[in-house]
C-alpha cells in the first residue's frame, strides 16, 4: 500500500498521524489565497516528485495529480515486493481522479489568453486528462494488462479498487495497482467549491475546521494526495510469499439518482450500497466491526450517511458498531479519498487501532453513532467497511476482512 497525504508522505507517517489525532490542515501556500472565502486546505507540503520518476523529463510532463499518483504507486509496489513480475500482461493499473489536471488547465488557459494559441504547451491535453496518471503508472512499471481510470467524483478511488477486485475475480488479471489521486488546490478548485458553499470557512482555526458530525460543522476541507494499493489474486500472492494486509471481499456501487451535489436525504442509495457490498462478501451487518465513514463534515452529507448506517445496521448502529471519519484529520482528498481510507481500514485490522474523529466536541442531535471522538481506540477488528460517496449521486462501498491464512 502507498499513501501520500497532508498528514504524512508515506504509509507509516500517515498511519502514525491518523492514530494520534494529527491534523494536516493549514493555510493555503500553493498560491496567493488572499480574498478567497475559504483559505485553508490539506496540502502535501515539501513534495519532491523527482524522487518517484525514472526520467527527470517525465516530471515536467506530468500534472501534480499524476506526480502524486506515481509517488503512491511506487510506494505500494515497494511495500508489496512486486518489483519484478513474470507476466506484465497479467498486471493492470486502475488509478482514477475526480478532476484530473486542473492546475495544467489553469496554467495553459492563462498562457492562451495572454500569449495566444501558438504558445500553449503540446503537453496540455496529456497532462490534463484524468486517465493519464493511470497511463503513466503503467508505463513506469511496464504493466500491460487492463488499464483505465474511473471518474466518479469522491467515489473514484473506491470504484477503482472495486473494479480491480471484480476483474481479478473474472480472471482478467492477477495483480492490479488501484486507487486515486487528486491535486485541486488551485484558484479554480478553491473558488468553485467555495461558490457552492460546500467548504468550511473556519480560516482562523484550520486544524479545527474539518469536524464531521459536530453541530458546528460548516463544510468540508479540500485536500490533495494519493492512495494506491496492490490487489493480488490469492494464489498468486501466496506463491511469491507476499505479506497480506487483508482480504478485499465485497464491493457495492449504486446511484442516488437524486441531485447533482446533494445526497438523497434519507440515505437510501448509500444504504443499498453497503447492503450490496455485504451481500457480495457473504457477510451480515452483525459481522462488521468498524466503518470508515465518508464523513466529510458537511451538514447534509454526515446526516444522510448516519441515516443510511441506521437503515442497514438497525439497533446495532447505536449499540456496538464503531465508526469514524479520518477526514477530520486528512481533510477531503476527493477522488483519492477512498483509497487512503481503504488503507486505513486495512491498518485498523492489522493493528487493532481505530483512528478517531477529531474536533467532534458536540455531535449534532441526529448524529448519534459511536464516531470514536477525539482519541484512537483499541479494538479487535475482523471486518471493516469503507464508504465513499460523490457528486452526481455516485456511491461505493468496499469490505475488507482479516486474512485468515
Amino acid at each position: 500500500m502507498g499513501a501520500i497525504t497532508p498528514v504524512g508522505h508515506d504509509l507509516n507517517s500517515f498511519w502514525h498521524s491518523v492514530t494520534h489525532g494529527v491534523s494536516g490542515i493549514g493555510r493555503v501556500s500553493l498560491f496567493d489565497i488572499t480574498g478567497y472565502d475559504c483559505q485553508i486546505a490539506g496540502e502535501v507540503r515539501n513534495f519532491e516528485p523527482g524522487k518517484y520518476f525514472k526520467n527527470p523529463k517525465d516530471v515536467r510532463r506530468a500534472d501534480r495529480y499524476s506526480q502524486l499518483a506515481m509517488a503512491a504507486a511506487k510506494m505500494a509496489v515497494e511495500d508489496s515486493g512486486l518489483t519484478a513480475v513474470s507476466d506484465p500482461d497479467r498486471c493492470g493499473v486502475i488509478v482514477g481522479s475526480g478532476i484530473g489536471g486542473l492546475k495544467t488547465l489553469e496554467d495553459q488557459h492563462e498562457i492562451l489568453l495572454k500569449k495566444g494559441p501558438g504558445r500553449v504547451s503540446p503537453f496540455t491535453i496529456p497532462m490534463m486528462i484524468a486517465n493519464m496518471a493511470s497511463g503513466l503508472v503503467s508505463m513506469e512499471f511496464g504493466w500491460s494488462g487492463p488499464n483505465f481510470a474511473p471518474v466518479s467524483a469522491c467515489a473514484t478511488a473506491c470504484h477503482a479498487i472495486g473494479e480491480a477486485w471484480r476483474m481479478i475475480l473474472e480472471d482478467d488479471a492477477d495483480v492490479f495497482l488501484a486507487g486515486g489521486s487528486e491535486a485541486t488546490i488551485v484558484p479554480m478548485g478553491m473558488s468553485g467549491f467555495a461558490a457552492m458553499r460546500a467548504m468550511s470557512t473556519r480560516n482562523d482555526a484550520p486544524t479545527k475546521a474539518s469536524r464531521p458530525f459536530d453541530k458546528d460543522r460548516d463544510g468540508f476541507v479540500m485536500s490533495e494526495g494519493a492512495g494506491v494499493i496492490v490487489i493480488e489474486e490469492l494464489e498468486h500472492a501466496k506463491k511469491r510469499g507476499a505479506r497480506i494486509y487483508g482480504e478485499l471481499c465485497g464491493y457495492g456501487l449504486t446511484s442516488d439518482a437524486y441531485h447533482m451535489s446533494s445526497p438523497n436525504p434519507e440515505g437510501t442509495g448509500a444504504a443499498r450500497c453497503m447492503s450490496m457490498a455485504l451481500k457480495k462478501a457473504g457477510l451480515t451487518p452483525d459481522d462488521v466491526d468498524y466503518i470508515n465513514m465518508h464523513g466529510t463534515s458537511t451538514l447534509i452529507g454526515d446526516l444522510c450517511e448516519t441515516k443510511a448506517i441506521k437503515t442497514v445496521f438497525g439497533a446495532r448502529a447505536t449499540n456496538g458498531l464503531t465508526v469514524s471519519s479520518t477526514k477530520s484529520m486528512t481533510g477531503h482528498l476527493l477522488g483519492a479519498a477512498g483509497a487512503v481510507e481503504t488503507i486505513a481500514c486495512a491498518l485498523t485490522i492489522r493493528d487493532g487501532i481505530i483512528p478517531p474523529t477529531i474536533n467532534l466536541d458536540e455531535p449534532s442531535p441526529e448524529c448519534d453513532l459511536d464516531y470514536t471522538p477525539h482519541t484512537a481506540r483499541e479494538k479487535k477488528v475482523k471486518v471493516a467497511l469503507n464508504n465513499s460517496f460523490g457528486f452526481g449521486g455516485h456511491n461505493a462501498t468496499l469490505v475488507v476482512r482479516e486474512f485468515a491464512g
